[in-house]
């Protein structure tokens, strides 16, 4: 039996930061993980992807990248050179520098304060589960099992080229791997059961990026779902019947239709804790049960690697003694990486008025700004605003470095920053920043 202060389950994002934070602060801690150390994120899914988008840019626009080049770019990222699977020992290394102790192999909780791996038993003050999230595979689609379907996994790992592509599902991933694909010319379908891609942002973020796919070929499949695949032989294309009536092909069909949580076989019924629909209930402080405790995707509300690293670290503070914390979730900036990017934080008009708040939104156009005329491009900046408390809600962005240019955004949401100070800023000129600036001020007057 070994002893520690902590015991961290999964060592993607999330148990990564709160290992480093807890050996930080003097605690022992274990950290278990039966697969990669570091997780999807640098392997399988936020590092390849935007390194293949990174490539595949440079070369829409004329430039030296092939996807040879791509491909091996992608795998110097992932550490993946001349190997078949990604060397994790930076990973592990890193966390035994920090002073945990590391272990391979499949957890599981054993009851109160207790974590079995294979015949090794821990103990440990306080648990900490963080065991990120998989691709999810339906298992009611005939003939799919057949297709030998890509997940993320393959779809940001392949070192050869698609000879044609569907993917089903236009959320974020579904829509920047279509673009890394179509940017290489590989006839993409894009199969979505909405009437607009990536139809968690807002509604002018959605159409500017769904027509930008179209014209660079992505044929787009709304309004439909995939209910039967005949695969084909070796070599040539699947059939995929949609509910539509509509038949598309493609010799690879990429699922892209969301994560699931693998919580089984993680002992949780020992600890009093039974899923609910396939998801925890952590509490306003990230328990699930006495000393135990969920971070990154088990715990939500979101998936986002940011967001598991801010969880994992909440939760670590939190087992470890910080009585008086917890973590503010309103003020979670997300983003894709398309052309055009798409960034957003907080509620939709229609949510916030849901909650009842006097919500307004306001928006500005970048295409008609210096920005847009000086760069050549288009997008929106829409903010949501409280009404009668002044205060930003929401924002929602599509354009040139809106990745970046959110986070004011976020820390208005997050410090309850009053409209008039953002409409009182200085912005500088001419940037995508600015015309959110313009949206603060025509806001501020609007509503005086």
């Amino acid at each position: 039996m070994d002893r520690f202060d902590l015991v961290v389950i999964g060592a993607g994002t999330a148990g990564e930061a709160a290992t480093h934070y807890a050996a930080a602060q003097g605690a022992s801690v274990a950290v278990v993980d039966r697969d990669l150390f570091g997780g999807s994120c640098p392997f399988w899914a936020c590092m390849p992807s935007k390194a293949l988008l990174h490539a595949a840019t440079v070369h829409h626009a004329g430039g030296d990248y092939p996807w040879p080049k791509a491909s091996d770019f992608r795998d110097y990222m992932i550490n993946r050179e001349d190997i078949d699977r990604p060397d994790d020992s930076g990973h592990v290394r890193s966390l035994e520098e920090a002073g945990a102790t590391v272990i391979r192999g499949s957890a599981a909780l054993a009851g109160p304060n207790q974590v079995r791996v294979g015949d090794r038993l821990l103990t440990a003050d306080n648990v900490i589960v963080a065991v990120g999230s998989v691709s999810r595979v339906p298992e009611d689609l005939p003939g799919l099992d057949e297709a030998s379907p890509w997940t993320n996994v393959q779809g940001t790992a392949t070192r050869e080229l698609p000879k044609s592509l569907v993917i089903l599902g236009a959320g974020p991933t579904g829509v920047e791997l279509a673009q890394v694909y179509a940017r290489y010319d590989v006839p993409v379908t894009l199969v979505h059961p909405r009437d607009r891609v990536h139809d968690r942002e807002h509604r002018r973020s959605s159409e500017l990026l769904g027509a930008a796919l179209e014209s660079e070929g992505v044929r787009l499949e709304l309004e439909a779902r995939a209910i039967r695949v005949d695969a084909a032989p070796r070599g040539g294309p699947h059939r995929v019947q949609l509910d539509t009536g509509r038949t598309v092909e493609g010799h690879e069909i990429l699922l892209a239709i969301g994560r699931d949580l693998p919580l089984g076989g993680l002992g949780l019924e020992t600890v009093g804790v039974e899923p609910k629909d396939g998801r925890l209930q952590p509490d306003d402080r990230l328990r699930i049960a006495e000393g135990v405790y969920a971070a990154g995707d088990v715990a939500g509300p979101e998936l986002h690697t940011h967001l598991g690293h801010y969880t994992g670290e909440a939760a670590a503070r939190i087992a470890l003694g910080d009585d008086d914390y917890r973590p503010f979730l309103d003020a979670i900036p997300r983003a894709t990486y398309t052309t055009p990017e798409t960034a957003s934080v907080g509620l939709l008009v229609e949510q916030a008025k849901e909650r009842g708040i006097d919500a307004v939104e306001f928006t500005q156009d970048i295409g008609a700004s210096a920005k847009g005329y000086t760069a050549e491009v288009e997008g929106h900046c829409t903010i949501v605003v409280d009404r009668s408390e002044r205060v930003l809600v929401g924002a929602f962005t599509a354009g040139p470095a809106v990745s970046e240019a959110i986070h004011e955004c976020v820390l208005a949401i997050r410090a309850g920053i009053p409209l008039a100070v953002l409409a009182d800023t200085i912005h500088a000129f001419p940037t995508v920043a600015r015309v959110l600036g313009s949206a603060f001020i025509a806001a501020d007057r609007e509503l005086r």
